[in-house]
C-alpha cells in the first residue's frame, strides 16, 4: 500500500555514527481513517524504525488530530521529496496485536476491501484504541493504608476533596474499584495522586476473571453420536472444519465441552463464539461448572474496563477459555487449540456497519492459519455451510436424536383464517395455554415484533403516524406513551386526537410483545408473565435476571422476540406458541424462506427438552404454504435441500458471490447519479463474468432522513469480484459526486434488499 504523499513536517532524521550517516528509516502505520493506504512516519527521537515493533500501537499526528495507529511495517526510505512527522509515542512494550492476529486482520481487511487502519482498530478494545496503557494486571482497587485510616479519623483541614475521598474509602474497608470511583461525581485523579504520595492509599489489582471452581461436576456419558463427534474433533491433526449438525436438544454443548477438555489437556486455549450476549450467562455458568480453568467473557454488555481486562487476560494466556460474541473472533490467544462457533447460521455473526466482516468466515480462516480445528454448530445450518459440506470444505458431524430421554415435540399448524382472535391468539391457542399451565407446565409465546402494536390508526379517516425520517410507520409503545421508529430511533408522544381530522378514535392495530404481555396478564392474573425483548432488557443485568426467571420456572408464561429463540435451555417449557408465522413467508430477500425456517425450528426446539414431551403450535394464515408443511411433515434438512435446489437454479448464493455497493444522500438524485457513475466505471473495467444490477432503491428507500440506493455485483465465483473491486474503489475516489454521498461496500452481504 502506498505511503501518504501529503503529510508535511520536520525533515528526515539521520544518526551520525563515526563518519557514516545511517538512516533511522521509516515506520509504516495503519491509521484508523477511511483512507485506503498506509502512512509513513519517522521513529520517535532516540529510536530506529526497526525498534518500533510491528503490531504495536503508536500515537501519531494526523492533520490537526492525534490518533492511535498500528505499526505494520518498516522501510528504509519514503517517497522522494516527502518530509515526514515523527511518531509522538510508542504505547506498547510488546505488540498489542501479535503477528498471527495482525496477518489475519490484514487478510480480512483485504477480503472485505476495508481500510486496514479501521479494521485493526475494530479488533482492539475501546480503551486500547484510545491509547490506554496495555496492562494485564486487572482492575485497580484503592484502599486506605494504616496511615490513611488515621487520616480519615482526623481529616486534614482546607482539603475538601481529600476529606471526601478519605470518607468514601473509609466506607469501603475492602477497597473500591477504579470503575466504582469513576462513577462518583468529579475527577478523582489529582486527589488519588495526592493521597498516594502521602502514603494514605494502597493500590492492588483484582483479576476480572472469577476464580475457577474448586471441584467441577462430571458431565453425562456421551451417546454414540456425541462420542463419534468428540472423537472426530479431538483426533483432528491441525486444521479441519467441522459442521456439528445437531437437532435442538441433541447435546451440542456437551460435545463442545468434551472437545475443550481435550484442548485444555494439551495445554491449549479454546475460543467459543455465540451470536448474542443473551446466550453467554447460561453457557458461561455451564462451562465454569465443568472446567477448572479461568474463563474470560467478551461482549458488548461489559463496560470498557471489563472488556479490556478480559481481552488482556486472554492475550496473556491466563484465560484458558474465551467466550464471546462476534468481535471476540479477533481476541489474541498465545496458545490456540480449538475454535467453536455456536449457532453458526445466525445473522448476528455478520457485522452490518463499519468493517463488515463475517465472524464465521474469519474464524475459519483463523483456524486454517493457526492450524487449529474449527467447529461450527447449529440445529439449522446455513445453506453456505451445507454447501461447504458438499464441496468437502467442512466435515459433517450429525446429531440426529435429542440427548437423554427427551422426545421431539409434537408440531401442529393452526389455521387462522376466519378464526375469532382474542389478543392475537386463536381459541385453540388459548385452550392449550390453559391446559399446559393447569398441568404445571411452562409456556413460551414467540412474536418477533416488539412494542405494543406495529401501528396506530385513526378509525374515522385512516390516518397512520409515519416516521418523518424513514419510509416506515411509528410503532406504538403504550406503556411509555410513545410512538417510536425502530429504524432511526425517532419518537414522539401518542397524540390524544388525530392530527388529520381531530377525531379521538385512535386505535392500535396489530400485535406486539407488549400488547400480548398485557393480554396474558389479564387472562392469567395468578401467573407470572415475563416479557423478554430489546425494550424490557435495556438495563444492565436485566437480561441475565430475566433468563434466570425463565430457566428456573418461576415465570410460568414467557413472551418474547428472537432473543428467546437462540439456544436457550428452558427445561420446564412444555408448550411453544408461534403467534405469527407469516411474516417471513413472503419476504423480498432471497434468504427470507431460509431464515423463517431456521426461526421456526429454533423456537420449536425450546419445547420438551426434559422428561415431558413438548407441543408446538404455529398460527398462520397460510397453512398450505409448502415451507411450513415441509417443516411439519419432514424436517429442516429436507427443506434446506429444496432451498438449495432453488438457489442453484437461480444462481444465487451459495452458488454465486455477491457484493453490494450502497449509497445514501439527502438528495435522491445525487445518490442515483453516484451509483450510475459507479456502474459505468465497473463496466469500463470489464471483468468477465461479473453481472452488474442496478442502481435500484433499497427495500427501505429512505432511512434516517437519507435516500438509500444500491448496486449489486454478482459473479459465479469470488475471484472475478475481487479482481473488479480494487480498481472500482480507486475510481470511486475520483467521482465528482463521491463527497456528496455516504457509500459503503458489503462483500458477501446477508441482506440485499
Amino acid at each position: 500500500m502506498p505511503s501518504n504523499p501529503e503529510l508535511s513536517a520536520t525533515t528526515k532524521r539521520a544518526e551520525i555514527v563515526g563518519a557514516e550517516v545511517v538512516s533511522t528509516g521509516v515506520v509504516r502505520v495503519a491509521v484508523p481513517t477511511p483512507l485506503r493506504k498506509l502512512f509513513d512516519y519517522l521513529p520517535p527521537e532516540g529510536l530506529r524504525a526497526d525498534q518500533v515493533a510491528i503490531g504495536s500501537r503508536v500515537r501519531v499526528s494526523f492533520g490537526r488530530r492525534h490518533l492511535v495507529g498500528i505499526a505494520v511495517g518498516h522501510a528504509a526510505d519514503t517517497d522522494a521529496g516527502v518530509s515526514l512527522k515523527p511518531i509522538r509515542e510508542v504505547l506498547d512494550k510488546r505488540p498489542a496485536l501479535p503477528p498471527d492476529l495482525l496477518e489475519l486482520i490484514t487478510w480480512a481487511a483485504g477480503y472485505y476491501h476495508h481500510p486496514l487502519g479501521e479494521a485493526l482498530a475494530t479488533a482492539l478494545p475501546v480503551l486500547l484504541r484510545r491509547g490506554a496503557a496495555e496492562d494485564a494486571r486487572g482492575e485497580a482497587i484503592y484502599a486506605l493504608s494504616a496511615s490513611g485510616w488515621e487520616a480519615a479519623r482526623t481529616p486534614p483541614k482546607r482539603a475538601p476533596r481529600q476529606v471526601a475521598l478519605l470518607t468514601l474509602l473509609a466506607g469501603h474497608p475492602e477497597g473500591m474499584a477504579r470503575t466504582a470511583l469513576d462513577a462518583e461525581d468529579g475527577d478523582w485523579n489529582p486527589t488519588l495522586r495526592t493521597l498516594r504520595d502521602k502514603g494514605w492509599l494502597t493500590l492492588s489489582h483484582r483479576s476480572c476473571l472469577p476464580p475457577p471452581v474448586e471441584s467441577v461436576i462430571q458431565g453425562p456419558v456421551p451417546n454414540i453420536e456425541q462420542q463419534a463427534a468428540i472423537d472426530a474433533i479431538t483426533s483432528a491433526s491441525g486444521f479441519t472444519g467441522f459442521l456439528l449438525d445437531g437437532v435442538t436438544g441433541s447435546g451440542k454443548t456437551e460435545v463442545y465441552l468434551r472437545a475443550i477438555e481435550f484442548a485444555l489437556a494439551q495445554r491449549r486455549q479454546a475460543l467459543v463464539l455465540v451470536p448474542e450476549i443473551g446466550l453467554t450467562p447460561q453457557l458461561v455458568a455451564r462451562f465454569r461448572a465443568r472446567l477448572a480453568v479461568p474463563i474470560a467473557v467478551l461482549h458488548s454488555g461489559l463496560n470498557d474496563s471489563e472488556r479490556l481486562c478480559s481481552w488482556q487476560q486472554a492475550a496473556s494466556g491466563e484465560a484458558r477459555v474465551v467466550i464471546g460474541t462476534r468481535s471476540a473472533a479477533f481476541t489474541p490467544l498465545p496458545e490456540p487449540g480449538l475454535f467453536i462457533l455456536d449457532e453458526e447460521h445466525d445473522a448476528s455473526f455478520k457485522q452490518q456497519d463499519g468493517f463488515r466482516y463475517s465472524a464465521r468466515d474469519v474464524l475459519l480462516m483463523r483456524g486454517r492459519r493457526s492450524d487449529v480445528p474449527v467447529v461450527l454448530g447449529s440445529a439449522t445450518p446455513s445453506l453456505e455451510s451445507l454447501h461447504n459440506v458438499e464441496r468437502g470444505r467442512l466435515q459433517k458431524l450429525p446429531l440426529r436424536a435429542r440427548a437423554g430421554d427427551a422426545s421431539p415435540p409434537r408440531v401442529a399448524l393452526l389455521d387462522m383464517r376466519a378464526q375469532p382472535l382474542n389478543g392475537g391468539l386463536s381459541p385453540r391457542m388459548w385452550q392449550s395455554l390453559e391446559r399446559h399451565l393447569a398441568e404445571d407446565g411452562q409456556v413460551l409465546l414467540f412474536l418477533n415484533r416488539r412494542g405494543y402494536a406495529p401501528v396506530m390508526s385513526c378509525h374515522d379517516c385512516g390516518w397512520l403516524p409515519a416516521c418523518s425520517r424513514c419510509d416506515a410507520n411509528l410503532v406504538v409503545h403504550q406503556r411509555e406513551g410513545r410512538l417510536r421508529c425502530h429504524h432511526c430511533g425517532h419518537e414522539q408522544p401518542i397524540p390524544r386526537a388525530c392530527p388529520s381530522c381531530r377525531s379521538e378514535r385512535l386505535r392500535p392495530l396489530g400485535q406486539g410483545t407488549e400488547r400480548l404481555e398485557q393480554e396474558l396478564r389479564k387472562r392469567f392474573p395468578e401467573q407470572t408473565v415475563l416479557r423478554i425483548d430489546r425494550d424490557s432488557t435495556r438495563r444492565k443485568g436485566a437480561l441475565h435476571d430475566a433468563l434466570d426467571e425463565a430457566q428456573s420456572g418461576r415465570a410460568r408464561i414467557l413472551v418474547g422476540t428472537q432473543m428467546l429463540a437462540k439456544g436457550h435451555h428452558f427445561p420446564n417449557v412444555t408448550l411453544v406458541g408461534i403467534v405469527d408465522a407469516d411474516g417471513g413467508l413472503f419476504g423480498a430477500d432471497f434468504r427470507a424462506a431460509e431464515r423463517m425456517a431456521q426461526q421456526v425450528v429454533q423456537v420449536a426446539g425450546r419445547a420438551g427438552r426434559a422428561e415431558r414431551r413438548g407441543e408446538v403450535l404455529i398460527q398462520t394464515h397460510s397453512p398450505d404454504h409448502p415451507l411450513l408443511n415441509t417443516l411439519i411433515h419432514a424436517d429442516y434438512a429436507t427443506l434446506a435441500q429444496s432451498l438449495m435446489d432453488e438457489r442453484r437454479a437461480a444462481e444465487l448464493p451459495p452458488f454465486s458471490a455477491l457484493a453490494l455497493l450502497r449509497a445514501e444522500a439527502h438528495d435522491l438524485q445525487i445518490a442515483q447519479h453516484f451509483l450510475r457513475s459507479a456502474r459505468h466505471e465497473a463496466e469500463r473495467i470489464g471483468i468477465a463474468g461479473v453481472l452488474i444490477l442496478g442502481p435500484a432503491p433499497a427495500a427501505m428507500a429512505r432511512r434516517a432522513g437519507k435516500h438509500r440506493v444500491q448496486l449489486l455485483l454478482q459473479a459465479p465465483e469470488r475471484a472475478p469480484l475481487h479482481r473488479l473491486i480494487p480498481g472500482l474503489l480507486k475510481r470511486l475516489d475520483f467521482l465528482p459526486s463521491m463527497r456528496k454521498v455516504r457509500w459503503t461496500l458489503d462483500v458477501d452481504p446477508i441482506e440485499v434488499v
